[in-house]
């Protein structure tokens, strides 16, 4: 199996597997994607469980602090690592009404410069957001007494796996693929 056939045949939907389907990837890529997708699987699986269980508590008068500050940390990471997964499938919210009048060669560029200026928006978000992880350290989330970076960094490695994603298209521009070999649109 060749490396950018790995996501099709081998781990993302195609083959009956679990996860959604890919655009095809380098293995190393595909693999890379499929890890986050897992992780956003586990993550809402746990927030479900989590915050289903203290319902149930609820109708007994009962509450589980540390349930619904667990539910929030997770909040976070599967909002920015889910960010990933629709980037890795060019799902990502985009405003195309513009973008989508152009044809050919004029749409590529257009992609390409959106592609740009989402890679400096991210490369700032991960900065940022690593600067934010930095000096959260001393601060502790109020009922699990763990660092709030811990929350925190779901930013910037959300925002990092992202910015994979969007350079990855971007590479697939500049080497001449168009939009239907890139996203089978």
């Amino acid at each position: 199996m060749s490396e950018t056939q790995h996501s099709i045949e081998g781990g993302s939907g195609q083959d009956g597997s679990f996860l959604p389907l890919a655009p095809p990837a380098p293995r190393g890529l595909a693999l890379f994607g499929d890890v986050i997708d897992w992780a956003v699987i586990v993550i809402g699986a746990t927030m479900i469980g989590l915050i289903f269980f203290n319902v149930l508590l609820h109708v007994i008068q009962k509450d589980l602090a540390w349930v619904t500050e667990l539910a929030e940390l997770l909040m976070v990471w599967v909002t920015f690592l889910g960010g990933a997964c629709a980037a890795r499938r060019g799902a990502q919210m985009t405003i195309t009404e513009v973008i989508d009048k152009l044809d050919g060669r004029a749409r590529d560029v257009a992609d390409a410069a959106v592609n740009v200026v989402a890679l400096a928006v991210l490369g700032s978000l991960v900065w940022f957001g690593a600067s934010l992880v930095v000096t959260g350290w001393s601060n502790e989330l109020t009922v699990l007494q763990i660092p709030m970076s811990v929350q925190y960094l779901g930013m910037p490695v959300g925002c990092f796996a992202m910015a994979v994603w969007v350079g990855w298209d971007l590479l697939r521009i500049v080497r001449g693929e168009t939009r239907a070999q890139r996203w089978g649109a």
